[in-house]
């Protein structure tokens, strides 16, 4: 993804100036600082796991480790910044002495500004669009997170960063489809990459294992309604996929021959 390097440079640098020796980590030198500054401003991550706006920094740990009754407190209290799948930006880096600071989609204030608002067209095509192209829209808001370690920050590079925020944020491109799969139990994972259907799946795992049924038919029995899911057309194998409320209750295969 594209980014500006001179504002990326202005802005790295505009931080480091004003960070004092105290709050930059004394272990690190300028270089190392800049390093990690200008190797993370502006980088795009997707989120794996659902940030919640927060005016105090959401801490990780060097492991990779969260609290998760806090983030849910967090969550419960201000809303989402992130969900699972989402693109977010960093926006500003901070250093002190044991953790790093990181501004998400410009932190709980909110991530747009007043240009993203801004539209121009032309007199031939009569059409508008926004002059900024915010890569990271379907974000609802911004947040702050820290990587905080055990003693003083010790001397790092933005690559080793990424690496220690991977269970929380993403910095490889994926897709939301792949975030969400990876959140399942390992045999409902090897079902969907093997196109298949298991018993206890829900509406979505069969859209991802089989794609959009040819059919569907509805059927109460015993004040017990269920909804049958057909795959496949004659000749060859037919597969239907039966629903109670929304998990697979049975999954059978028939073969039909041409009509």
């Amino acid at each position: 993804m594209r980014r500006s390097g001179a504002w990326v440079l202005s802005a790295g640098w505009s931080l480091l100036a004003c960070a004092s020796p105290s709050l930059a980590g004394e272990k690190l030198t300028f270089a190392e600082r800049t390093e990690i500054v200008l190797g993370l401003m502006a980088e795009y991550a997707t989120v794996k796991v659902a940030l919640p706006r927060s005016k105090k920094a959401l801490e990780v740990t060097a492991a990779g480790k969260h609290d998760k009754e806090k983030w849910a407190e967090a969550m419960q209290q201000n809303g989402p910044a992130g969900r699972v799948g989402d693109l977010v930006q960093i926006t500003k880096v901070g250093i002190e002495g044991d953790r790093l600071l990181f501004e998400i989609n410009y932190g709980m204030k909110g991530r747009r500004r007043w240009w993203h608002n801004v539209e121009v067209g032309t007199s031939t095509s009569g059409r508008m669009a926004p002059i900024a192209q915010d890569q990271n829209s379907n974000a609802p808001s911004g947040t702050m997170l820290a990587l905080v370690f055990d003693k003083q920050l010790p001397p790092l590079k933005a690559a080793e960063i990424k690496k220690m925020l991977q269970p929380i944020l993403d910095f490889e491109k994926h897709s939301a489809t792949e975030l969400y799969t990876d959140t399942l139990p390992k045999e409902f994972q090897e079902a969907i990459k093997a196109k298949k259907v298991l018993v206890g799946m829900d509406r979505e795992m069969v859209l991802l294992a089989k794609g959009r049924p040819e059919n569907k038919l509805r059927e109460t029995k015993d004040g017990v309604e269920t909804e049958d899911w057909i795959f496949g057309k004659p000749p060859g194998t037919i597969t239907f996929v039966t629903f109670e409320g929304d998990k697979v209750i049975r999954v059978k295969d028939m073969y039909a021959g041409a009509q």
